[in-house]
């Protein structure tokens, strides 16, 4: 079993989670989007959440690809240099990480993709190593 996502890290994120930011790390962000805008769900969701977390990190651990770039690594700089394009840096992603760097990620919107998309992003980066 690989293990993609850290439940530490999910729980630090979590203390945030009413902005939904545990769920995108998870690879839910159907309902991180919901968490953003309903304020945790009204609270209620993010409490709940609290159970939930180990079986969403299994889940992600199963969904997603492990290999030389780290799913931890690169959401902690999304989460707090994103807007500087640091997580595309990271990923080996020169040119939109200076289109990021000069644009405030893209006006944000590109930061937003990168919240639906930043794991399907790291497995396909660590499918190409093998």
């Amino acid at each position: 079993m690989q293990d993609t996502h850290s439940k530490l890290f999910g729980y630090l994120l979590w203390i945030f989670g009413f902005t939904g930011a545990h769920r995108f790390y998870y690879g839910k962000p159907i309902t991180g989007t919901i968490w953003f805008f309903t304020f945790g769900f009204f609270l209620i969701g993010w409490i709940v959440d609290l159970f939930l977390i180990p079986s969403m990190d299994r889940e992600a651990d199963t969904r997603f690809e492990s290999g030389p770039t780290d799913y931890n690594v690169a959401w902690l700089l999304m989460t707090f240099l994103g807007i500087l394009g640091a997580h595309r840096l990271y990923q080996g992603k020169w040119l939109t990480a200076i289109l990021y760097f000069f644009t405030g990620g893209v006006f944000l919107l590109g930061l937003l993709y990168d919240f639906w998309t930043l794991n399907e992003q790291i497995s396909e980066r660590n499918r190409q190593f093998r």
